[in-house]
């Protein structure tokens, strides 16, 4: 049976569900189906997901099996995370002037120093 395209061959855009059949008992369900987070990954990027989990997130075992460096699994584990639509890292550090305001409330001991340590870091 052939994998589930989820990228349009002609445009790249998402492509959207509209049938499901039950093989079963012959049950059609028509409407507008999402394919979710990993819907977004091209078949390569599948693979590497499998083989990740595999690896139990290991990335040493990941460069033995795969032949590859730290960092182009690295790259690639970025790239994913990144096409699945989650946020890479912190956020973006504050500026100079909201660095202040932040250790201002600090000392009048309106937030907690855990407070003040995320929202240094971005978080």
């Amino acid at each position: 049976m052939n994998q589930l395209l989820t990228v349009c061959p002609v445009c790249g855009e998402q492509l959207a569900v509209t049938r499901l059949h039950c093989r079963s008992c012959d049950t059609v369900v028509e409407g507008q189906f999402e394919t979710g987070r990993l819907g977004r990954l091209s078949p390569e990027q599948i693979d590497f997901v499998e083989t990740f989990i595999r690896c139990e997130g290991k990335l040493n075992r990941m460069e033995r099996e795969l032949g590859m460096s730290y960092p182009t699994l690295r790259a690639r584990l970025s790239e994913i995370v990144s096409q699945m639509g989650f946020q890479l890292g912190p956020g973006p550090a504050p500026s100079d002037e909201e660095r202040h305001h932040i250790l201002d409330q600090l000392a009048a001991g309106e937030i907690t120093s855990e407070e003040a340590m995320r929202q240094l870091e971005g978080a």
